[in-house]
């Protein structure tokens, strides 16, 4: 093989902490035996570079893709989606790379590798994913870079410094393009997610689901408000709509589910000003949206449903910003359909009979369905119910009858859905509702950030001349967990965060600790909002406000005066040439006896050594061994022990000036003289 063509050694270290550093950030989403692959293809590729073992053969490979496809099949169940065709992507990156000989395989690698580094954004485009796939894009740059260092062969971190030169270059463009080139959508809006479990709200309901929710610390969205931030008692982000109950299971109503004429809506008559606000939603894989009563989307794209929910046309595959007015006094649906009445009041024909006795006995003495309602929040607050986070499972055909009569231990989900229980056994109109209550005020950027935890479920209660009307049962049994919040809630039961001990919301009474969280969370948003957030719709805001009217000229101009930001500074450091290093007298005679030798056809390889090269030529011209060996030997005696006196190079630089070679053994060149 060409020396040129080898891979020196310098790139090849750089090409394995490159291979490492693109499969890190997928690691928890993959099998284990892709990482096992991974540590394997490095083992053989260095055993093959000491010589020790050879490449695969031709079967040798095959064996190993027909196994790379089968293991993703085995492991996902599919060839076809997100997480299965990059575990294959990665699983070919490592196998490629234990075949790997000479530089065209290295472009291949690291082209591979640039690829790779984006696939990262399928799943996430949070700040800290984006700083890391720079620096994985610096380390496959520097490979790349090593490649064209035959020179070196030993690792040399200053490869990485000439890489980060050549990518800083290059942010001018990359900042221009940001901002003016066309914002398509990306190609991670589809819904390609199979397998990545994601925490949130689901589409139904049953005992013990939202609690397992408010073990998680993982943000859920955050809110920007255009003015003051509400009272946290009035922050009910809605989100879902529970309408139906079977086998003790609370779910929503499909599309279809729906009768046409019940699919447009009345319009909300709404006074006064507005609440407005931003929401940026992360990835839930869903379709709903959150928003405060009653909510008005004022982004594009974002559709209301015949229940009054916010959604949107796709599943949410990233982080997601939409802005919103609330107007949380309007009334809603103030005349009910005998649809939506006989869907709001159905429940089960058998099943929960003490609590529906109980229903009914408590609206005969009410009198009024608004005095009803306080009877029974009246009852959980009254009787010995506790709000926890433990309230044990409730199993069987009668789980309401089970948590009202004898554990009385629950959580939102159980006092939401035994109050909406008890109004339809009534026949009175009432429903579930799911989202979020409160949230987390950064001080810094005036932010509200909701949490997993703060998930929560309470009821809506149709009233005559009031319309949907909402009912909260968890305050009457916790008025704490609706005005501070469930950490204050759970306080002395000590529940709060109990599965997750590394959380830093559990550590925010050390001011430090979470003053570096607050700060870290208001650059999250800004990223978010500025970055990631930044659509067409602002992008052409901006450029709007900058240059006035959009022509071809200006957007040309714009592009070639990005260009001129990056090559201009190039081009005048190419044209005042940076002084090289001085060539010392022994280098320099040394390159004119290498020089001579190539005028016999005998080039010397970058990186081979005097030694090796002399004895390379001693084998191709036998008759000049002796002046070979002379000479190569004084080079070496004067390059290792370094030049003492004149008289040693004097003795180097006539023996050169005495060879004159060629294949006739003739005198052909000029006498050198120093």
């Amino acid at each position: 093989m060409n020396v040129l063509q080898q891979v020196p050694r310098n790139a090849l270290v750089w090409i394995i902490i490159s291979l490492f550093a693109l499969v890190a950030p997928h690691v928890a989403r993959l099998p284990i035996w892709v990482l096992a692959v991974y540590v394997i293809a490095v083992i053989w590729r260095l055993q093959v570079h000491r010589g020790r073992w050879s490449f695969p053969g031709r079967w040798v490979k095959v064996a190993m893709t027909v196994s790379g496809f089968v293991g993703i099949y085995a492991s996902y169940g599919t060839l076809v989606g997100l997480e299965p065709t990059v575990a294959l992507l990665l699983t070919a990156f490592a196998l490629k790379f234990i075949e790997l000989s000479q530089r065209k395989d290295a472009y291949v690698l690291l082209f591979l590798g640039y690829f790779i580094c984006i696939t990262e954004f399928l799943f996430s485009q949070d700040l800290l994913i984006t700083l890391y796939s720079v620096l994985t894009v610096v380390l496959v740059t520097s490979a790349l870079v090593a490649l064209h260092q035959p020179g070196l062969n030993r690792f040399n971190r200053g490869t990485a410094r000439l890489a980060g030169i050549m990518l800083l270059q290059a942010v001018p463009l990359m900042v221009v393009l940001f901002f003016v080139f066309p914002r398509f959508g990306p190609l991670w809006t589809v819904p390609l997610k199979n397998h990545t479990a994601k925490t949130g709200m689901s589409d139904f309901m049953k005992p013990g689901d939202v609690a397992s929710l408010s073990q998680s610390a993982d943000v859920a969205f955050r809110v920007k408000f255009e003015g003051a931030i509400p009272e946290k008692s009035a922050l009910y982000w809605r989100g879902l709509v529970f309408s139906r109950l079977e086998q003790n299971v609370w779910s929503g109503l499909g599309y279809y589910d729906v009768p046409l004429s019940e699919q447009r809506v009345d319009e909300v008559v709404t006074s006064g000003k507005p609440l407005s606000y931003s929401i940026i939603m992360e990835s839930t894989q869903q379709t709903w949206l959150y928003g405060l009563n009653y909510a008005r989307a004022r982004s594009a794209g974002v559709l209301h449903s015949s229940d009054y929910r916010l959604m949107s046309p796709a599943p949410l595959e990233t982080e997601y910003m939409y802005k919103v007015n609330s107007w949380l006094n309007a009334p809603i649906e103030m005349e009910l359909s005998d649809w939506r009445r006989k869907t709001e009041t159905t429940l089960p024909p058998q099943g929960n009979d003490r609590t529906r006795q109980m229903a009914l006995d408590l609206r005969a003495a009410a009198g009024s369905d608004e005095a009803y309602i306080q009877a029974v929040l009246n009852k959980f607050n009254q009787e010995d119910y506790v709000y926890t986070l433990r309230p044990g499972k409730l199993s069987g055909q009668n789980t309401i009858d089970k948590f009202l009569f004898e554990t009385q231990r629950g959580f939102c989900e159980h006092y939401a859905s035994a109050f909406v229980f008890m109004m339809r056994a009534a026949d009175v109109p009432a429903r579930v509702v799911a989202g979020y209550q409160g949230g987390e005020i950064n001080p810094l950027n005036k932010t509200v950030i909701v949490h997993q935890f703060d998930a929560h479920a309470w009821a809506e209660v149709w009233l005559e001349n009031k319309g949907w009307v909402r009912v909260d049962p968890t305050a009457a049994v916790s008025p704490l967990r609706i005005e501070m919040g469930l950490e204050e809630a759970m306080a002395s039961e000590g529940s709060f965060l109990s599965a997750a001990p590394l959380s830093p919301l559990r550590y925010r009474s050390i001011p430090l600790l979470n003053q570096l969280r607050l700060r870290y969370d208001a650059l999250t948003y800004r990223w978010q909002s500025w970055v990631v957030g930044f659509d067409s719709e602002q992008q052409f805001d901006l450029l709007h406000s900058m240059f006035g009217e959009i022509s071809t000229r200006v957007f040309a101009t714009l592009l070639l005066g990005s260009w001129a930001l990056v090559l201009v500074p190039v081009a005048i450091s190419l044209f005042f040439k940076r002084a090289t290093h001085p060539v010392s007298p022994l280098d320099k005679y040394y390159r004119i006896f290498c020089d001579r030798m190539a005028g016999l056809g005998l080039v010397r390889s970058p990186g081979e050594t005097p030694g090796q090269f002399a004895h390379r030529a001693i084998e191709a011209l036998p008759g000049f061994k002796e002046e070979l060996l002379q000479i190569t030997g004084l080079y070496d005696d004067l390059a290792y022990a370094g030049v003492k006196d004149k008289a040693e190079l004097t003795q180097f630089t006539r023996a050169v000036n005495k060879f004159r070679p060629d294949r006739r053994r003739g005198l052909v060149e000029e006498d050198i003289t120093i």
